[in-house]
């Protein structure tokens, strides 16, 4: 017997959601944020054929939908807390809605979020979720309050997901050992959301690289007024065997290659030994790779200090 929409919903994504009033199974959720504190609110789509190859694996589908959005919270130094699914699906499949599911829960219980609603209907795959998280007053992580002579930092290497999307196109032969890192970097991202959590009161300004290194930090730059200067040699490596760094288009991906979703940050230099300490609290291989100065826009320089021309700036959902 074929689900129909509110099978699918009872069987797959009702679950119990202590911290809401009123979750699945109404008009409307209801919650009640914790006294004192400002909701953040994000929401992210994705689309089959945009944003993730056709015949994707369910289970990765369901975490990294959710992750994307974790990570949002994590740029604002939120704690996540509720979210809902809006999903689009070309046939009610019960095995792919299990897995499906499941890949969601499992990064979800993790990070203590719970699902309180949303909306099934058929059509192209996608699915989109909006996320609510809390924050204190006046501590939340923004991107315009980096400020001239702060360093700028990240939270670990980026590229791996950009060399295994031009793996799936053809564009290149990575080993297998270097795939499966690359592919788990693209399929099944770590939304950095304990550091976001402790770069509250640290970090002058915040984002998540999504769309691409440089041009993400591009965003803290005009959001705060500034220049951004990015060292390529301070980048930290990918994790994968040597050759790789010699892959035309090495650099373009750790810069401009997107679907990293680690921390971009801004600090005072002050507080590099905080930093450090921190880095090592998490095992977070934080490293600063640039600083903001006067001025607009990204400069990437090399080993020499020259400048370098990116021939793209990043992801363009509409390109």
């Amino acid at each position: 017997m074929p689900l129909d929409e509110f099978d699918l919903i009872r069987r797959y994504f009702t679950r119990a959601t202590p911290g809401a009033a009123l979750g699945i199974g109404d008009d409307a959720a209801l919650i009640a944020p914790a006294a004192g504190l400002q909701l953040a609110v994000a929401a992210d789509t994705m689309v089959e054929g945009r944003h993730f190859f056709a015949g994707a694996d369910p289970y990765s589908l369901g975490w990294k939908s959710l992750a994307v959005n974790l990570s949002d919270m994590a740029a604002m130094g939120a704690a996540p807390r509720w979210f809902t699914l809006c999903l689009t699906l070309p046939a009610a499949d019960a095995g792919w809605l299990a897995d499906y599911a499941r890949g969601l829960f499992a990064l979800a219980d993790a990070h203590g979020a719970e699902l309180i609603g949303g909306d099934t209907t058929s059509g192209l795959l996608a699915m989109s979720i909006q996320i609510l998280g809390e924050v204190e007053p006046g501590q939340a992580l923004r991107r315009d309050g980096a400020r001239d002579g702060d360093d700028v930092w990240l939270s670990g290497p980026t590229g791996a997901a950009a060399l295994a999307v031009r793996q799936r196109y053809g564009e290149l032969a990575l080993a297998a050992a270097d795939l499966a890192h690359c592919a788990e970097r693209l399929d099944r991202p770590v939304p950095r959301v304990a550091l976001g959590r402790a770069l509250r009161g640290l970090a002058s300004a915040a984002i998540d690289v999504s769309d691409g290194l440089a041009a993400d930090l591009g965003h803290i730059a005009r959001a705060s007024g500034l220049a951004a200067e990015i060292e390529l040699a301070l980048l930290p490596q990918l994790p994968l065997d040597p050759a790789v760094q010699a892959v035309p288009g090495y650099d373009l991906a750790r810069l401009a290659g997107g679907d990293d979703y680690e921390l971009c940050f801004t600090a005072a230099p002050a507080e590099r030994a905080r930093i450090a300490a921190l880095g090592a609290e998490l095992a977070l291989p934080l490293a600063r790779i640039g600083a903001m100065r006067a001025g607009r826009g990204v400069t990437v320089r090399d080993a020499a200090g020259q400048p370098l021309a990116l021939p793209r700036a990043g992801f363009n959902h509409f390109d």
